[in-house]
C-alpha cells in the first residue's frame, strides 16, 4: 500500500482528492488512513466501523477534539484531481479533504502537543444524520469523543464560524377530490391549493438574529414538490417539502411550531404536516480559552455559522464547539470545487501553533 504523502499538506491534500470517497464508499480512504495513524507510536488508534479515532495520551489538563468527515458528495466528472499553480481542484477539494489533511498532518507530526489532541475521521456525514459515523461511535465508544472543546475542519474559508443554525424539514400533504378535467368544478384541485402555500413562502421574511455577537441569517424554502394522477384527472393529493434554517436562540420544537403556525391558515380537514427530518443548532461558545486564543493570535475573522454542521453534535454533549477549515463554504459540493495553497497553508498554521503552544 503506498504511504500518503507527508510535510506537504498541499500534496497530501492533492493525494486524498484523488481517493473517491462519495458517502456509503470511505473505506479505501480510511485503511490508508489508517495505516498512517497505526504507525505513529504517540498515538492510540480505535476504529469502529469506517470511522477512525486517534488520541494522544499525555495527561494535558485540556482536550481538544478535531474532527473531520472522509466523505464527499457523488462525483461530477471532477475527479482525478487537477493541480493548476496553486489552485486544487476536484471532488471534495473543498469539502473537506483539506481539513482532513491538516488533521492528519497534524496527527503524524506532533508527538508532544501542549494539549491532548483526539482526531476524528468519520464517515456518512454528506447523508441524512441517522447515518453520520459520530452517532455510530458515541453508540459503541461515547468515551472516545470527551473533550473541552472540539474544532471541526468544515471549509470556512479561514474564518472561525461559531456554532450553527438548526435545519428541519416538514413535508406538507394537501388533500383535494378527483375529477374529470372537463369538470374540474366537481372536484378540488389539490395542486392548485399549494399555490397558498408557495406564496408564504416566497413572501417570508426571515429573521436575523444576534447571538454572541454572531448575526445568523434565517431561510425558509420549498425544496420538493410533488402529485397528479393522470392528465384527465383533477389531483386529489399534492405536496411540498419545506426545508427551515434556523438560527440557535430557537429550539428545535419552536423552530417546527414556527413552520406549522405560518402554514396553518391553508390547511384543512385531511392536509398532514410531517416532519422528516430535524438536526438541533448550536449556540457559538466562543468564551473556552482555546478558542479565544486561535481567535486572537492569528487575527481571525469570526461570523455565524448559516449551515448545519456537526458542531452541535458536540454542543449537544457539553463541548463547546466551532467550525475552522480551509475552502470556500460557498463553492462546496459544486463540479468546480477547488482549494487555494495560501488559504490551506494558513489554516494548517493556525492550528499547528495552538496545539504547539495551547491556550
Amino acid at each position: 500500500m503506498t504511504a500518503l504523502p507527508s510535510g506537504d499538506v498541499f500534496a497530501l491534500t492533492t493525494a486524498l482528492v484523488d481517493i473517491e470517497s462519495e458517502s456509503f464508499h470511505e473505506q479505501e480512504i480510511v485503511t490508508l488512513l489508517e495505516g498512517e495513524l497505526r504507525a505513529c507510536s504517540h498515538l492510540t488508534v480505535d476504529r469502529i466501523g469506517d470511522n477512525l479515532i486517534a488520541r494522544t495520551q499525555l495527561g494535558r489538563t485540556r482536550r481538544l477534539v478535531l474532527g473531520g468527515h472522509t466523505d464527499t458528495v457523488p462525483v461530477n466528472a471532477n475527479l482525478p484531481a487537477r493541480v493548476d499553480g496553486d489552485r486544487l481542484y476536484g471532488c471534495g477539494s473543498t469539502d473537506m479533504k483539506g481539513g482532513v489533511a491538516i488533521m492528519l498532518e497534524l496527527a503524524r507530526s506532533l508527538a508532544e502537543p501542549a494539549v491532548d489532541v483526539t482526531y476524528v475521521f468519520y464517515a456518512r456525514e454528506e447523508v441524512a444524520t441517522r447515518h453520520n459515523g459520530l452517532l455510530e461511535i458515541e453508540a459503541e465508544r461515547p468515551d472516545l469523543l470527551e473533550g473541552d472543546v472540539a474544532l471541526l475542519g468544515e471549509p470556512t474559508l479561514g474564518a472561525l464560524e461559531a456554532g450553527c443554525q438548526g435545519t428541519l424539514r416538514v413535508k406538507v400533504t394537501l388533500d383535494g377530490a378527483r375529477a374529470h378535467t372537463a369538470r374540474p368544478w366537481m372536484g378540488r384541485n389539490a395542486i392548485h391549493r399549494l399555490g397558498a402555500i408557495l406564496a408564504i413562502l416566497d413572501g417570508y421574511e426571515e429573521r436575523r438574529p444576534v447571538v454572541e455577537g454572531c448575526e445568523y441569517r434565517e431561510a425558509l424554502q420549498a425544496v420538493e414538490v410533488g402529485g397528479g394522477v393522470a392528465g384527465n384527472v383533477v389531483p386529489d393529493e399534492a405536496f411540498v417539502v419545506i426545508n427551515h434554517r434556523f438560527a440557535p436562540d430557537r429550539t428545535p420544537e419552536e423552530a417546527e411550531s414556527h413552520v406549522r403556525d405560518l402554514i396553518a391558515p391553508i390547511l384543512v380537514d385531511g392536509d398532514t404536516v410531517e416532519l422528516t427530518d430535524l438536526s438541533p443548532p448550536a449556540l457559538p461558545g466562543l468564551g473556552d480559552p482555546m478558542i479565544t486564543a486561535l481567535v486572537q493570535r492569528n487575527s481571525l475573522e469570526v461570523r455565524a455559522k448559516l449551515g448545519w454542521t456537526d458542531v452541535a453534535f458536540f454542543a449537544a454533549r457539553g463541548v463547546p464547539a466551532s467550525n475552522f477549515g480551509p475552502g470556500d463554504p460557498t463553492i462546496a459540493h459544486t463540479q468546480g470545487e477547488l482549494l487555494e495553497r495560501t488559504n490551506l497553508l494558513d489554516t494548517y498554521r493556525a492550528v499547528e501553533e495552538l496545539l504547539v503552544n495551547g491556550a
